[in-house]
């Protein structure tokens, strides 16, 4: 029993994909082998996907692409990666076919030629139609 409230005790990664709108439009999620972010700046309206590793860094790659599997399955790749040690990054002013890919299927792997790195896709489409909401320009007030 000891064991068990020591357990409780000790901080848990969150498992749960997150949204938060400030300061800009995020949404999240770590496992025990990485993180993902996805950012949204309105100003000068760009779109940021990071994936951080944990306990290693990527390695530099040619190309960087990601594979949903489950009810909309779609691979997409670039070779417009940014890759600082343990985080690699892409940005780019539009991420349909992204924020589909993690809306509407049940695992996600993001892979360069030498490494890959699956998430769960449970419980994401709530908040990334959070996220979306949150993308959308505010209407003028006229």
């Amino acid at each position: 029993m000891r064991f068990f409230v020591l357990f409780l005790l000790f901080p848990i990664p969150a498992l749960a994909w997150e949204f938060s709108p400030d300061p800009i439009c995020t949404l999240f999620h770590q496992n025990p082998s990485a993180q993902i972010t996805v950012t949204f700046d309105p100003e000068p309206s760009q779109y940021q996907l990071s994936i951080t590793l944990e306990g290693r860094n990527w390695d530099p790659a040619p190309n960087f692409g990601m594979a949903f599997d489950g009810g909309q399955a779609l691979t997409i790749g670039t070779d417009r990666q940014l890759i600082q040690g343990s985080t690699l990054s892409v940005s780019d002013s539009g991420f349909g076919n992204v924020l589909n890919g993690l809306e509407f299927n049940q695992r996600v792997t993001a892979f360069t030629p030498d490494l890959a790195v699956s998430f769960s896709l449970e419980g994401a489409a709530e908040p990334v139609q959070q996220f979306r909401a949150c993308t959308e320009p505010v209407p003028a007030l006229s």
